[in-house]
């Protein structure tokens, strides 16, 4: 099995994307274009991070958007639409297309709302990982990287996933990477991944009008 390994990213549509964030990217106003820009800076900032990650093979976004499948295929990341069945179904659809191509590579899931991570330390996760295992969420009960080897990925994302994956078998991850851990769901989670260090797209977005 390859020590390198290729992760599905499940991106929602914009328009239903990060509804927590309303007003956050426009001083609470609320605008729906600027949320939208917020939603796809942060996805652009977190694949930009996991393709520049040495031990990321393949990349492979799950999502229906027409505007992030450009972006993201601009940026070298193959694209597929979404499935039926919610996350977790596109998580095992996607992690299926892995394997047909790859059938001895090892596979993940990545969320793609990770605005501040770093490279190294998406590279010091895997690197540490053993066949089954997830990185949990700042706030331990959710979860920002599942890991598979040769088995299923099985994924369990949603409220409580970080208790999911552990029952499911895998190893909880607690390292020093706090960016890989800085999801962003909520003004408060922006703040801490701010203070982390935002990503390009996401920092230009969000910085003060000169």
């Amino acid at each position: 099995m390859s020590n390198r390994v290729d992760l599905v990213v499940p991106v929602k549509v914009l328009l239903r994307a990060k509804s927590r964030l309303l007003g956050a990217a426009d001083n609470g106003a609320g605008d729906r274009t600027a949320h939208e820009r917020l939603a796809l800076a942060l996805v652009t900032d977190t694949m930009t991070a996991a393709r520049a990650a040495e031990r990321v093979r393949r990349l492979l976004a799950i999502t229906s958007d027409p505007n992030v499948a450009e972006v993201l295929t601009g940026l070298g990341v193959e694209t597929v639409p979404d499935v039926p069945g919610g996350l977790n179904a596109a998580l095992a659809y996607g992690a299926d297309l892995l394997r047909q191509d790859h059938p001895g590579a090892r596979i993940g899931a990545l969320q793609a709302d990770l605005p501040a991570l770093r490279p190294e330390e998406l590279d010091a996760a895997l690197a540490a990982a053993p066949e089954r295992a997830f990185v949990p969420d700042r706030q331990g009960t959710g979860t920002t990287l599942l890991l598979a080897g040769l088995g299923p990925l099985d994924p369990r994302f949603g409220p409580g996933s970080a208790a999911a994956h552990a029952a499911s078998g895998a190893a909880e991850l607690l390292g020093p990477w706090p960016s890989l851990r800085c999801d962003v769901d909520t003004a408060e989670d922006l703040v801490a991944a701010a203070a982390l260090g935002l990503g390009e797209h996401t920092a230009r977005l969000l910085a003060p009008a000169a």
